[in-house]
């Protein structure tokens, strides 16, 4: 654990979820200018309940500003539970602190915005469009990022929907983007939710969803391999982003109880959408969730999963690992984790470390699909 030093004060900081020998900070030089700038600006009693804080991944923000009871709005479940401990774990008061789900409206006008990029461009323009309509006209917007992720095309985005748009200069390899709310500019409607269809299957992708453009290759090819379960199976479709896979088995399967499981707000908001299109009925539960935490032991007969091997601009096979043995606790015996992977990955070894056996159910020359069982 390191401390992070701001002029709002020093702050330990862990990142969720907490790894032993965690080598990893919870914050980066992008949050630091930020802070920095933000002291520059003497925030007053007239900021409180006024400042709005958007992507803010483990509480760095959050947290210096808490005596002015900022918004926390985020597409991360794990964002939002990462401010509530990184704050008991300093003794900090965000009693007055909101934690606002991306899927949900803004519903106030703040006076200071600041922001972490998300590096997802669709998310990023859903989140400046929603500001556009939210925020009072000649708002200053601040968003941070390291330099490496602040292209011409960012720029371009904030100058459509708010205006003229400049940076600072980089400091430790961050920089910041500067934008004044101009009302006068048309605000456009957004493209998301967005439905697409897959061999009859309708999906619906909000903007923060993976691959919510069309469907990924790695989904399809898994969705030709799925598990055939039986009919009053417990199948958790686990890190479902848009809802394809646990909707495709529930197609097949007129009893089975499918729960849909993500740490995105808009995921689950996806997958819930995708079961409605596809006319399903009421036998599916959505949680946004670190992964399967809280869910009771040998409860499942199916989990099947594509996990991510990214957290953030972090790529390591950490949330996969942790996928891997909550789903051991979760599964009943003779359960089955069914996933796909890319071939390099190694999955594989991992899989036959845990549950002592691995299959290989397919492959192609990008994916491999493997399935696990919970020894009897």
């Amino acid at each position: 654990m390191e401390t992070l030093t701001s002029p709002f004060g020093a702050f330990q900081l862990q990142r969720l979820p907490v790894r032993n020998k965690e080598t990893l900070r919870a914050w980066d030089a992008a949050d630091e200018y930020l802070l920095n700038h933000l002291a520059e600006l003497n925030l007053g009693s007239e900021h409180t309940g006024k400042v709005l804080v958007i992507n803010d991944n483990f509480g760095a923000l959050t947290l210096a500003l808490a005596q002015h009871q900022p918004t926390c709005w985020s597409n991360s479940w794990l964002a939002h539970e990462s401010i509530k401990h990184n704050a008991k774990l300093n003794g900090t008061d965000i009693t007055g602190v909101r934690n606002l789900p991306s899927t949900e409206p803004l519903e106030f006008s703040p006076l200071v915005v600041c922001m972490k990029l998300p590096h997802n461009t669709c998310l990023l323009e859903e989140q400046l469009r929603v500001l556009r309509k939210a925020v009072p006209d000649g708002t200053m917007v601040i968003a941070s990022d390291m330099a490496k992720h602040i292209h011409t095309s960012t720029l371009e985005l904030f100058e459509k929907h708010f205006g003229p748009t400049t940076t600072s200069l980089a400091r430790k390899k961050a920089r910041l983007i500067f934008a004044t709310v101009n009302k006068q500019i048309k605000n456009t409607d957004s493209p998301f939710p967005r439905t697409i269809e897959h061999n009859g299957m309708k999906l619906v992708n909000h903007a923060g969803v993976f691959s919510r453009q069309k469907l990924d290759i790695g989904t399809r090819f898994f969705l030709q391999h799925l598990p055939e379960a039986q009919q009053d199976a417990t199948i958790i479709d686990l890190g479902c982003g848009n809802g394809a896979l646990g909707v495709h088995i529930a197609r097949c399967n007129s009893q089975g109880h499918i729960h849909f499981v993500d740490e995105s707000y808009m995921s689950v908001q996806s997958a819930e959408g995708s079961w409605l299109a596809n006319g399903l009925d009421d036998r599916a539960q959505f949680t946004t969730n670190d992964c399967l935490t809280g869910f009771p032991k040998d409860s499942a007969n199916i989990i099947v999963c594509n996990p991510p091997f990214h957290q953030g601009n972090t790529v390591g096979d950490h949330i996969a690992w942790r996928m891997f043995q909550q789903s051991y606790d979760v599964l009943k015996k003779g359960g089955e984790l069914r996933i796909i992977g890319n071939r390099h990955l190694g999955y594989h070894t991992k899989l036959k470390r845990l549950f002592g056996n691995c299959q290989t159910f397919a492959s192609d020359n990008k994916f491999v699909v493997l399935s696990a069982r919970k020894k009897a």
